[in-house]
């Protein structure tokens, strides 16, 4: 009875009475393949526009790896075609071949990899008209189906992230506290910028006259509020700012900073067109 193989990973199965006496490099074969398809890391070189990605029965083959990284220099936009077009797996990859890559396994959908970026990508096995899925997403939208107040189906799904990994929500959020991040922000060369990403809540302490700017704000449309802490140097230096010209006061008058020794001043900031304007506030001036 001849040897059979297994669908999706290409084991070897010995016909009753095969391999009398000679087995035992099946056995190491197949003990090789289980090890690339459970932890296996396994690169792949792309050239030109097009290659297959094999599984082969029996024998050890690229396709048989957990996690494949694309290398190489192809010359444009590559498609890889899993083979055969008859084997269900999930392939982690990764990309850095400076192309984007195309999965396909048969007449079905294909999934797109962008260079410098990596995915879970379900080949289905159907055939001729296998597809392949990229069902990275849901490991970042999974949390709305385990959690009910969260959503239990892909129409109620309130928590969504994009490629950027910013984390939205679509339903209002009820928090018993919450923590945000507070950075110090240093001057040179008499300039202070406040990086938006960074944070919510900064800080400054004058060590020279300095110009502010406000950079990475969110695009417009989404609003962004931010409190400045200013602490006035130990010496009463009476060291002065000088704001973006994108900032709004009331009545048009940016506040003077408090000039005493140590005295903090604590300012507000809002935009909600990406940066273009931002309208100021003063919380407090001269706190002890």
């Amino acid at each position: 009875m001849a040897s059979t193989y297994t669908a999706n990973t290409g084991i070897e199965k010995p016909g009753t009475g095969e391999q009398s006496g000679t087995w035992g490099a099946t056995v190491n074969t197949n003990s090789d393949i289980l090890d690339r398809a459970l932890n296996g890391v396994g690169t792949v070189s792309l050239s030109g526009t097009s290659s297959n990605l094999t599984t082969t029965d029996g024998t050890l083959s690229d396709g048989q790896f957990k996690l494949i990284t694309f290398t190489g220099s192809p010359s444009g936009s590559h498609t890889v075609t899993i083979v055969p077009n008859n084997a269900q797996k999930v392939y982690y990859f990764y990309n850095i071949s400076g192309q984007e890559v195309v999965l396909s396994q048969g007449s079905g959908s294909n999934a797109t990899i962008p260079t410098n970026s990596a995915a879970v990508i379900y080949a289905d096995g159907g055939g001729a008209s296998a597809a392949v899925s990229d069902i990275t997403a849901k490991f970042y939208t999974s949390i709305a189906d385990l959690s009910t107040p969260l959503g239990t189906s892909a129409a109620s799904k309130v928590v969504t992230a994009d490629a950027n990994g910013d984390v939205e929500l679509s339903e209002e959020l009820l928090a018993k506290s919450y923590n945000e991040t507070y950075l110090a922000v240093t001057s040179s060369a008499a300039a202070t910028s406040v990086d938006c990403e960074a944070g919510n809540m900064f800080m400054h302490t004058l060590t020279e006259a300095t110009t502010f700017t406000f950079s990475n704000p969110p695009v417009s449309g989404i609003g962004y509020i931010m409190s400045l802490e200013i602490i006035q140097d130990a010496s009463a230096s009476t060291f002065a700012v000088t704001w973006p010209t994108s900032v709004d006061w009331p009545t048009a008058t940016a506040p003077t900073i408090s000039a005493t020794a140590n005295a903090v001043d604590v300012f507000v900031f809002s935009t909600r067109d990406g940066g273009t304007t931002w309208y100021g506030f003063t919380a407090g001036q001269a706190i002890a």
